[in-house]
Parts: C-alpha cells; structure tokens; sequence
C-alpha cells in the first residue's frame, strides 16, 4: 500500500515538472503515462502481484490501485489542457496575421431617405415641445377611420374613388393619420399630448403634387382649458424651427368634419420669398397644413366629457414639407430612387 502512494507520488511530481521548457512538452506528458500506466507501467505491474494475496487485500490493494490510476489520469489531463493552452498562447504572441483584405473596394455611405429625415427632423421638434410619438394602425376599421371622427356615412371620402377598402372585410387602408387620434384617446386619459406619424392610402392619380401612397403626422393635444391660441402658438414655434427661419403665417378658416373651430395654415413662400413662382402659383403662399379644435362629437365617440376636456388637433403631410424645405418641385422625385436626386440629400 505505501509502494502505490509512493510510486503515485512520483508520477505526479514528475508530472509536475513538465513545462514549456521541455522541447517536447506533450510526448513527455505521454512518456509519464506510459511509465505509469502502460501495459508494463508501474502501477500497473502491482496489479499482476494479486494473485498471491488473500481475498481481503486483493479488494484493498485493488481499490488503492483504481484511485491511483483515476487521479493520475485526471491529472495527465489537466496537464495536457494547460500545456495546450500555454501553446496557444505563445503562438499567438509570435504570430502575425494579415487581416487586410488582397484587394480593396470603396463602397459610398449610406443615409436616410429624405422622407424619413423630414419625419425624424418634424418628430424631434415636437418631442422637444413635449410630444409624446404614438405608432398608428395602417389597416383600420370603417369606424376609427370615418364615423368615431364624425365623419357621416355620405361624406364623399368614404366613396370608394378616395378609399381603398379590403376585399371582403370591413377594412380599410387609412385615410388619414387621425383614427390615431382616437386610439390614443381610448388608451390614454387627459392630460394628452402626441404625434403620430405614418403612411396614408388615397385611391387616386399620381401627379406633381399627389400621390397614392404618401406620410402625414398628426398632432393631438387635449386637456382642461386647452385653447386655439396654444395651437396657433405651438404651429408657429413648430414651422420656424423646421425651416430655420421666422416665417410669416396666416390662418385661414376652413372646415373639417372632426374638428370645430377648423383652419389651414399658409406660410409665406420659401421658395420665391412671396414674390410669386410656379410652385406657389404666383400667389406668394404655400398651403401647408390643416388644424383645429376637436370637434365635441369625437370626444364624445371615445366617452370623454366635451363639457370638461378641450383639445387641438392638426394634421400635417410630410411629402409636402419636404418639397417646400428641399425646393422639390414634383412630388414623384422623392419615389423614383433616382441615385443623382437622393445624393443631393
């Protein structure tokens, strides 16, 4: 029993002593584990002395050799992994790799369509006057596109020739970015104040100045004493920041079925400065969005209390703003992936 501690011992003090300095650092581990191990190995050789011993210490010296084995091959293991290891990490000291590539091509960079910078650029004026952004539905129902927003059931922009409804289903491709309006306020109670930007659907031509398939963001602020001088003070603040500028803006009464007080905004041309050019018409102004007061009827269509809330509402296209801010004149530019336009931006 003391020959297999000793002869256990000196494999593992041998074994100890292997290092990075040897020349052959893995055949030596392997040469240990002959000399211990092998057919003729040490500890194996005490195991061909059993057949002369009794039955109690053939099991003694049996179970002394099986732990001696198991701990001397759990440690010519580790050895093996630390000299590996150690190996590795030599080789990588010492050795150089070339990463750059034979042959080297210059590709441009990329950036952001000019849609999506002129929603980013509306969206980060409005967050920094407190807005919330809300993500709208582009599928909505006849409901929240039409009738929640008091628009009755003969108003010419349910006719099919503006709307494109889905087959067989009571769905349809939004209008406008206002059901998003009501979305919130069924989500959310007073005090209320956000955007919500998206794509709109209209079934109609494709020209200069329209498109089937265009972006608006709507704007709704609702809350006790909310008055239309807060919207005209937040519009104003809004357009001079877009376009860097103080701009002369004129309110003009107008008529829309979900809001009461209704008015479009006109600026002073940026293009021509007022003076008059084809994109203004000669007219000096540029029609740029649409607001007012939320008519009491939709309060009422998501169980607010007209009587308590008011709010403001707007709705602006970004195609549009675009246009005027770039000086674009055909709105079918910004869609044509034309490589020598979109550089420009």
């Amino acid at each position: 029993m003391n020959n297999i501690n000793e002869i256990l011992k000196e494999a593992l003090d041998k074994l100890k002593n292997v290092g990075l300095k040897d020349t052959a650092v893995i055949e030596d581990i392997e040469n240990i584990k002959v000399e211990y191990l092998g057919k003729k190995g040490k500890i194996t050789e005490i195991l061909k002395t059993l057949s002369s011993m009794t039955i109690e210490e053939k099991k003694k010296i049996g179970s002394l050799v099986n732990e001696a084995k198991i701990e001397l091959n759990t440690a010519l293991e580790n050895k093996r992994k630390e000299i590996s290891n150690k190996l590795l990490e030599e080789k990588m000291k010492n050795e150089k790799i070339d990463i750059s590539p034979a042959f080297s091509f210059s590709f441009p960079k990329g950036h952001r369509h000019i849609i999506s910078k002129t929603i980013q650029d509306m969206s980060n004026i409005f967050v920094s006057l407190g807005f919330d952004v809300y993500s709208g539905r582009e599928i909505e129902t006849d409901w929240y596109n039409f009738e929640a927003l008091n628009i009755p059931k003969d108003h010419p922009a349910r006719d099919t020739q503006d709307t494109f409804y889905l087959e067989n289903s009571e769905c349809l491709l939004r209008t406008h970015t206002s059901p998003g309006q009501i979305h919130v306020m069924e989500e959310m109670k007073p005090p209320i104040k956000v955007i919500v930007p998206g794509r709109v659907y209209r079934n109609e031509a494709t020209d200069a100045s329209h498109s089937a398939i265009f972006h608006q963001i709507e704007g709704l602020v609702v809350g006790e004493n909310v008055t239309f001088s807060e919207l005209k003070g937040t519009l104003k603040l809004f357009i001079n920041r877009l376009f860097g500028q103080e701009l002369d803006m004129r309110f003009r009464p107008s008529h829309f079925q979900f809001t009461e007080p209704s008015a479009e905004v006109d600026i002073k041309c940026v293009l021509c400065g007022g003076k008059g050019c084809r994109v203004c018409k000669g007219s000096g102004w540029l029609e740029v969005l649409g607001c007012g007061m939320v008519h009491p009827n939709v309060f009422r269509a998501v169980k607010y209390d007209p009587e308590k809330y008011t709010g403001y509402a707007f709705g602006l296209g970004v195609e549009r703003f675009a246009m005027f801010k770039y000086g674009i004149d055909d709105m079918r530019v910004l869609y044509e992936n034309d490589l020598r336009v979109l550089r420009q931006f």
